[in-house]
């Protein structure tokens, strides 16, 4: 181009007439128009100064501020080996090479685990710390993160051959927004079948050194702080002077941290002979002059009924439905209508009002319509939906339930041996409460933690949620997930009856040197089986595979001197692992078991501590086995409906113990939740007033009666119609009203209509 046509760059050209005319069009393209904008916005970025070097420096900083960190944790590291006067020995070395670890990580690790007992002279080690050592030994996590997800606590375990440990996950956060719910098993329960929230879950791996890492319950990474005030405190009536309280189990533990206590154990010992606790008979006077309505009452009463009444209407206008004018007559009858469906099931809920003889129920079809009842069944709720508590997974059933739990207190007698363990509720839908348990009676449902005596009736129970809004923080950190409830359900019980000297049974879910420890500390006898690796590593008891070895009915004894607990180890079909407060080996008695090599049964030798955890440890079993015999039948689809059923079952089976403990003459469950249904269903009954639909047979050519008996010419008799009131002719093209009809049909017939009906 010329340079006559250009005088300043900063005006352009001067005389357009030579220049092409596909300038014009390029500028009116999408490239041009788009690097246009790319150069204002960089332009733009140039005056309000954000340059590439900016974000750059940025970058740096934040690099710079995380080595400070690491510098921090390397700083509590030196130090921590300078106040317990350690050095990075060859054994040291030799130590955490075995745990494919850096020396590094091994000192944050040792650092983070003696934070719980630490002294105030001693480093505290940042949050920084503790996730860079999780970093350090597995390879996984964020520093900023919470904790492990599911997904890398999977993929530690996979990717590292000598790391053996157990995978705890916490129910993910539900996603649905209907109560509804629908699903089939198959295919689940597997880990490549786990869905995205699964994975995302929170999960924590249990070390086969009892060591813990993720983000809930995890006593390596939450120092744990005993001063809180949420430990209940009360006076043990067995010691009187042994009054606990925080402060006080605080300086005990900080006392043995201190003086460096090692457990000191004596092999072969024993408690002595267990004498009888001073625990009070239990006094079931004021029952012995209440009938079985005035019991069952106690748990179903008039709070329970009239929350149901206002939250049942309330939820059908919340949907903008009309009132459905619900009394308390009415919930009273439909629960009624429940427990016949426990003992009298039938295909579905509506056959309970089918018109042919063979599935109706008399008692059901005249208290309440079918179709009342199945409006019931829709709007039935237990909480209010606009007052949610997002904290609480179980916030759709908790005031119903809080109530139950309260009725269940108010009601129970004293006993001195309680069974703590969980109990399954059968559920199939989708729901992030729902649990899987392999070899269980019920795999897939509801998991519940239930206090309960001997005989079953439930004292308490708290339904499991992984982050519970009850749970206890200092209880998690002190004895796990699943041992904490228990200690929440007793200190929900009244002060006067928490204070008396129980005995309490669980399984090696539960136990623990600790919890055993603390239970005895508060006064309270604890026996329960114990897993192998929650025995102290120095316990000078035989090796299980060795032991394995020894003859039926051999045990070996060990006692911890400085917890006074007992630690027994028998020999059965397999070996059995037991840890005692109170209770040892004495008073041997004799079972029978099958020798296959003598063919018959001999008699095995068997420690009272085995003896008496037998005895008392089936309380929970002995409830489902009760509430199994005549479990609510009724199905719904919402997916709380399972949870609702079960807290009335429970209800019943908890007065039903209750009338049998009175003194007076026993009775069945089964008779005593007809005694209820009877009354309940003749003295709240609403007697509809007409007779219904008339059930159709889809197999005959008249939908009202068979062919079979239609056309069988026998029988068929003319008479008057019930009272004399009209009814419609049964017969083809006939509009007439009568009141004749056929004494073996039971349909309206004129007399011309009568003859060609009965004629094929």
């Amino acid at each position: 181009m010329s340079k006559a046509f250009i005088t300043d760059p900063k005006t352009g050209f001067n005389d357009w007439r030579k220049l092409s005319p596909r300038i014009p069009d390029h500028e009116n393209t999408f490239d041009h128009k788009s690097n246009v904008f790319t150069w204002k916005s960089f332009e733009k970025r140039l005056r309000e100064g954000k340059t590439i070097d900016k974000e750059l420096r940025k970058e740096i900083l934040n690099e710079k501020e995380r080595w400070k960190q690491i510098l921090k944790i390397i700083l509590d590291c030196v130090r921590f080996c300078c106040v317990n006067n350690l050095a990075l020995r060859e054994e040291l070395l030799i130590y955490v090479t075995k745990l494919k670890m850096s020396s590094f990580a091994y000192l944050a690790m040792e650092v983070v685990k003696r934070q719980n007992g630490r002294t105030d002279e001693e480093p505290v080690v940042s949050d920084a710390g503790r996730q860079m050592f999780a970093q350090a030994r597995f390879g996984v996590g964020n520093p900023a993160g919470p904790g492990l997800s599911l997904s890398e606590a999977l993929d530690i375990l996979l990717n590292n051959d000598e790391i053996e440990g157990d995978i705890f996950i916490e129910p993910p956060n539900p996603s649905v927004d209907t109560d509804e719910d629908s699903g089939d098993e198959d295919g689940s329960g597997l880990v490549d079948n786990l869905s995205s929230r699964q994975l995302t879950a929170n999960a924590e791996i249990r070390l086969g050194n009892k060591e813990r890492v993720g983000d809930f319950c995890n006593e390596l990474v939450q120092p744990i702080d005993i001063s809180s005030n949420s430990i209940s405190t009360h006076r043990s009536p067995s010691v009187e002077t042994l009054v606990l309280t925080p402060e006080k189990h605080r300086n005990r533990l900080e006392a043995r941290k201190k003086s460096k206590q090692i457990s000191r154990w004596e092999k072969g010992a024993d408690f002595d002979i267990e004498r009888p606790a001073s625990f009070p008979e239990p006094d079931y006077s004021k029952y012995k002059s209440m009938s079985a309505i005035d019991i069952f009452e106690k748990f179903i009463d008039t709070e329970i009924v009239e929350h149901l009444v206002v939250e049942t209407r309330r939820y059908a206008l919340f949907f903008n439905c009309p009132d459905p004018n619900i009394t308390a007559e009415e919930i009273r009858v439909f629960i009624a209508i429940l427990y016949v469906s426990g003992y009298n099931n039938l295909p579905s809920k509506r056959h309970y009002w089918d018109s042919k003889s063979d599935m109706k129920n008399v008692a059901v079809s005249e208290s309440m319509r079918r179709n009342r009842f199945l409006q019931i069944c829709r709007f039935l709720h237990l909480a209010n939906n606009i007052d949610i508590n997002q904290n609480d997974k179980a916030w759709k059933i908790r005031p119903v339930m809080e109530m139950l739990k309260k009725k269940c207190i108010e009601n129970f007698i004293p006993e001195q041996h309680l069974a703590y363990d969980e109990s399954m509720v059968k559920y199939f839908g989708r729901h992030s409460c729902k649990q899987f348990i392999r070899g269980k009676p019920i795999r897939f449902g509801y998991k519940v933690w239930c206090l309960n005596t001997k005989d079953g009736y439930l004292v308490n129970f708290e339904l499991y949620q992984g982050k519970s809004p009850k749970a206890n923080t200092v209880y998690e950190q002190l004895f796990g997930k699943a041992a904490s409830p228990l200690l929440v359900l007793k200190d929900e019980i009244s002060a006067e009856k928490r204070q008396l000297n129980y005995s309490l049974y669980m399984d090696n879910l539960f136990s623990g040197k600790n919890l055993h420890s603390f239970l005895k500390y508060c006064g309270y006898s604890a026996i329960g089986t114990i897993r192998e690796n929650r025995i102290p590593k120095d316990c000078p008891l035989q090796n299980k595979k060795l032991f394995a070895k020894k003859e039926r009915g051999y045990f070996e004894t060990a006692m911890d001197k400085n917890d006074g607990l007992l630690y027994v180890r028998w020999m059965d079909n397999a070996v059995v692992t037991m840890i005692s407060t109170s209770c040892g080996t004495k008073e041997i008695s004799h079972v029978k078991r099958f020798s296959q090599q003598k063919k018959t049964n001999i008699l095995v030798q068997r420690p009272n501590l085995i003896a008496k955890y037998n005895t008392y440890m089936e309380g929970t079993d002995q409830m489902d086995q009760n509430l199994g015999c005549y479990r609510i039948g009724v199905r719904g689809k919402k997916w709380y409906w399972p949870l609702v059923t079960w807290m009335f079952d429970v209800a019943m089976q908890n007065s039903w113990i209750l009338y049998n403990k009175t003194g007076r003459p026993k009775i069945s469950q089964l008779e005593f939740r007809r005694e209820i249904v009877n009354v309940y269903l003749e003295k709240y009954k609403n007697t509809p007033t007409g007779s219904g639909r008339i059930s159709k047979s889809i197999c005959s050519s008249d939908s009202r009666v068979s062919d079979t008996l239609r056309f069988d010419k026998t029988d068929h008799l003319v008479q008057h119609t019930e009272e004399k009131k009209k009814r419609r002719c049964a017969g083809k093209n006939c509009n007439s009203t009568v009141r004749t009809m056929c004494s073996k049909c039971s349909v309206g017939l004129c007399i011309n209509c009568f003859k060609p009906f009965h004629s094929q």
